[in-house]
């Protein structure tokens, strides 16, 4: 659970801004509502820390609308994946606050800005990288991270990420995007000590099977510490990189006393 939360509603009844009866229901049930189409989960932001996220694709634009309503009604920086530019306007019309990156393909609902502690390196192979690469930087820094991009420093030019060495080594946890034969992030942790978080994308000729060559590649790499999330997954890896993030922030902040 987010602790942060959990004391925002304990001091919320103290002062006499919520009741007694609402602040056990945030905290002792698990609230949900329930669409026609959907049981959009309203209790995730006290669970996990973050709301729930919508995935657009399969779903109608009046679905993402009553969701994203759903949501922003107990919710910050909710985010929508691989969302047209369509969806970002229908979600507008909703009178709903929203920041829009095309680039992404998200769209931030009730969007907050926060303080961005610790560091998040985003690598990318190539040019034709930077769509996933993007999902992943506006994912973690919407979630609170601070993030810097690398972008085409694949190891067909190693010279030009060895050049940029000192901008991922003081980071927390290093996201490394690549297609065609995914060598990126074996070159990458093995100049590191942090955690690797890998991306194969869909980016190559036939061989590269639209992404599956440089998956296993990444699955077989002989560098220790890298892991792995699904062929074309920024999200994925930026929801994995905040929680490392969060934890190294936070167990830094016990050490000091802060």
């Amino acid at each position: 659970m987010n602790i942060e939360r959990i004391k925002e509603i304990l001091q919320g009844y103290k002062k006499g801004s919520i009741n007694m009866e609402k602040a056990l229901n945030k905290l002792r049930f698990l609230p949900f509502e329930e669409l026609d189409f959907a049981t959009v989960d309203k209790h995730r932001p006290l669970r996990a820390g973050i709301s729930e996220v919508i995935y657009c694709p399969g779903k109608t634009l009046e679905q993402i609308r009553k969701i994203s309503r759903s949501l922003a009604s107990d919710a910050e920086n909710i985010l929508a994946t691989r969302a047209r530019e369509e969806v970002y306007h229908a979600i507008k019309k909703e009178g709903l606050p929203c920041e829009y990156y095309p680039e992404a393909r998200i769209v931030v609902i009730n969007p907050k800005r926060i303080p961005l502690v610790g560091k998040i390196t985003v690598i990318s192979a190539g040019t034709t990288d930077i769509p996933v690469a993007e999902e992943a930087f506006v994912t973690a820094q919407t979630l609170g991270n601070r993030v810097e991009k690398m972008y085409d420093v694949g190891v067909a030019g190693i010279h030009r990420l060895l050049d940029k060495q000192e901008k991922f080594f003081d980071a927390n946890v290093i996201i490394a995007i690549a297609g065609m034969e995914g060598a990126l992030p074996s070159v990458v942790a093995g100049l590191v000590d942090i955690p690797v978080i890998a991306v194969p994308t869909s980016v190559g000729y036939g061989a590269s099977f639209r992404g599956l060559t440089a998956l296993l590649a990444m699955l077989n790499s002989c560098a220790s510490g890298v892991s792995v999330v699904n062929i074309d997954n920024g999200f994925g890896a930026a929801y994995q990189a905040n929680l490392i993030n969060k934890k190294v922030v936070a167990s830094s902040l016990r050490k000091t006393g802060k």
